[in-house]
């Protein structure tokens, strides 16, 4: 099997080039202080980046604004540090920040971050008083969490107001969590001694004060390292959104999720404001395993499994909350969740180191009036950095392919759902399984080079129908594999509107290769976007990513969560389109996509999945909340209502029955984990209407053999 690699040869002639001018630039020196390693860094950052960016922005006023609000914004995101007079004493330097970076200039971040710790000494007496004396829940009063759109508070008693509000609002939710969790024993046990809300309140308070207290001493560890790693990606994010510097930690967070092993509940975690964020959760871990964590939820409390009491992790730093998820294998953990949908629940959680295997391919057999389909599960296009000849997405996808056809499946469901990207190689590799040969996605770097890769292997797998599934979480790898098979009209692609659009290219650039014989320690990395994605047709996937032949809603349909809704996209463009034939095999394809269009229009399930999407980006709205018991307790409580009628959708259920293939179900007589996973898979299965219609597209329709052939004659 071929293996396909990008040609880096601008990259590699910037870092050749660098190594040779800068090298005695960075290493004449011996630096001692954090200011002049901080130099040293922002310089050697500029130029990888001018030498290496996929599109180079100037470094003018426009930049420097947005830069600055970008900074400031990451520093005091929901204004309770700084004064309105802080941010016009900032605001001086607005325009000044391109000419600091040139000049390797360090004022305005040395001002920055020596204003916030004196707010921050100033803002710590705030709490011991306001956290003193009860709250009184009987008011008639309201907080408003936009932020964003908030002007900063004129003093400090104004400054001190905002906090007290936020402390009520915070004990407010305890409160309410801590006489929902009495009621329920009362009414299991009427033995249960009944706490008084005098007592519940000094209680919640007491949860707030511990986490306040928390936050400060958390913001006190932070050394000047973490506060500028803040203001180098301030300006780094600039040029899109997917070139970031890697801090030395934050490197080895990720060379650890590029090697796929993870120990703790299988999350990643972003922190957003004060909260943390699931924004993946990763197959086959505990959290996956588990099935109630899902993309989106925050998580607001951790208790351990000896502990009495949670920990509210809210306005805590990520990399501590993170140190009290994970924990040693075997141990559980408590969640305090906010659902996407606004209600609360709690979620227990074993961790375990996240199997690689469940990562891998796996495939499922089921049967429609009669007749046999296959679906494969692809969690991510991975492979062996070290050697591509080892176990691969596309080695594994061939395998289940063969696998398919000793059965005799009639059709093939790839699902690529939550799919976010990988191995290029692999890609390339695997849409050859389904075409005679031919381009499968190019490839376009900052001069303009274009590179077509190809399959140049006419040998096809699987001549059968296909039908790729795909949502707003399929990205990048995803995207090119969807697009393909999408332009040789080789697949019905069933899903989100679009998918992700994330069609560029980063490569990580080691940043102590440029250091010799420096006393500054690791300098981290650079993750820097070189290269863009196109389509076969010319069109990019970047922002657009792909459009579902059949749309589909689904809870993400109106929320932000794609490429657009970032700050700093890079723009879609095209291209000129590659040299392919279509793959001509159907008799039926247009007519299958108009009826399966109007089959799921008047579908009862899709409908509710609808109508559930759009609640949720209702409450995903809102910024007013009572600070009124009673008021409060309502809201609550019509929250909880909506979130029980959309339980029917997991109720849902197909009728449809999902088979392991006979090699795995020899495999799982010997692994009761593995017959555990597979048992859970086939019931979210079952339950999946959207499976269910990709099923059905695949038994409507109908291959012409011999067009097949007379493709292949003419190529």
């Amino acid at each position: 099997m071929k293996r396909y690699k990008l040609k880096n040869n601008l990259v590699i002639l910037f870092l050749v080039t660098l190594l040779a001018v800068t090298s005695c630039s960075f290493t004449a020196k011996n630096y001692d202080e954090d200011s002049d390693k901080d130099q040293i860094l922002i310089e050697l950052i500029t130029h990888v980046i001018e030498q290496g960016h996929f599109d180079m922005k100037e470094l003018d006023d426009d930049f420097s604004q947005a830069v600055f609000k970008d900074y400031i914004k990451g520093l005091d995101p929901i204004k309770r540090h700084f004064l309105k007079s802080d941010f016009e004493d900032f605001k001086a330097f607005e325009t000044q920040i391109d000419d600091q970076i040139k000049n390797k200039n360090l004022v305005f971040f040395d001002l920055t971050v020596n204003r916030y710790k004196k707010r921050m000494e100033q803002t710590k007496d705030f709490y011991l008083e306001l956290l003193k004396n009860p709250f009184n829940f009987e008011d008639k009063e309201t907080i408003n969490t936009d932020y964003e759109n908030a002007d900063y508070a004129e003093n400090m008693k104004e400054l001190k107001e905002r906090w007290r509000q936020q402390f009520k609002f915070s004990t407010l939710s305890t409160f309410h969590d801590l006489k929902q969790e009495q009621n329920q024993k009362n009414e299991n046990d009427e033995d249960v001694e009944k706490k008084s809300d005098a007592d519940l309140e000094q209680e919640a308070r007491e949860i707030t004060r511990e986490s306040i207290e928390n936050y400060f001493d958390t913001m006190s560890d932070l050394e000047r390292k973490d506060w500028f790693s803040l203001y180098v990606n301030s300006f780094v994010s600039q040029f899109d959104p997917h070139t970031n510097y890697l801090a030395p930690q934050d490197k080895d967070r990720f060379d650890i999720s590029m090697s796929g092993k993870l120990e703790g509940i299988g999350a990643r975690l972003q922190k957003q404001r004060d909260n943390v964020k699931i924004v993946e959760v990763i197959s086959g871990g505990p959290a996956w395993t588990n099935g109630e964590l899902e993309v989106g939820d925050l998580i607001q409390k951790v208790k351990q499994e000896d502990e009495e009491e949670a920990v509210d992790i809210r306005g805590m730093r990520l990399d501590d909350a993170v140190d009290l998820i994970k924990g040693p294998k075997g141990t559980r953990v408590v969640l305090t969740v906010k659902k996407v949908d606004g209600s609360t629940q709690s979620i227990n959680i074993v961790r375990d180191v996240v199997e690689i295997e469940e990562t891998y391919a796996k495939s499922s057999t089921v049967k429609r009036n009669g007749e046999l389909f296959g679906i494969i599960n692809l969690p991510k296009f991975y492979f062996d950095m070290q050697n591509y000849d080892e176990r691969n997405a596309a080695s594994d996808i061939k395998k289940e392919l063969e696998r398919l056809n000793e059965i005799d499946a009639k059709g093939l469901v790839i699902d690529l759902r939550n799919n976010g990207g990988g191995s290029l190689s692999t890609v390339v590799d695997i849409a050859g399984f389904f075409i005679d040969k031919g381009p499968v996605v190019q490839v376009r770097d900052a001069k303009n080079n274009t590179e077509v890769l190809k399959d140049s292997d006419s040998n096809v797998i699987w001549d059968k129908p296909l039908v790729i599934l795909v949502n707003e979480l399929s990205a990048s790898a995803s995207e090119i594999l969807a697009a393909a098979m999408q332009d040789y009209e080789r697949a019905v692609v069933i899903g989100s509107k679009q998918t992700y659009g994330k069609g560029t290219v980063q490569n990580v650039v080691d940043l102590n290769r440029w250091m010799r014989n420096s006393s500054f320690g690791d300098m981290g990395a650079l993750k820097i976007t070189t290269q863009k994605f196109y389509r076969i047709n010319g069109g990019s996937t970047q922002l657009k990513g792909v459009e579902s032949d059949v749309a589909v809603p689904d809870r993400y349909s109106y929320i932000d969560i794609g490429e657009r809704d970032y700050e700093n996209p890079m723009p879609w463009d095209k291209i000129a389109p590659a040299n392919y034939d279509v793959w001509n095999g159907y008799s039926n394809l247009n007519q299958v996509i108009k009826t399966s269009k109007k089959r799921l229009s008047s579908n009862s399930q899709i409908q509710l999945i609808d109508e559930n999407a759009k609640w949720i980006q209702s409450q995903r709205n809102q910024n007013n909340f009572s600070l009124n018991y009673e008021n409060y307790s309502e809201d609550i409580a019509k929250v909880e209502e909506m979130s029980k009628k959309f339980e029917k959708i997991d109720n849902y259920s197909s009728n449809l029955t999902y088979e392991s293939l006979p090699y795995e179900a020899a495999l799982m007589s010997k692994d009761s984990s593995l017959t555990q996973k597979r048992k859970r898979w086939h019931e979210s299965l079952s339950k999946d209407v959207y499976v269910e219609e990709a099923i059905q597209v695949l038994q409507d329709l109908q291959v012409d053999k011999n067009s097949i052939k007379l493709a292949a004659r003419k190529n």
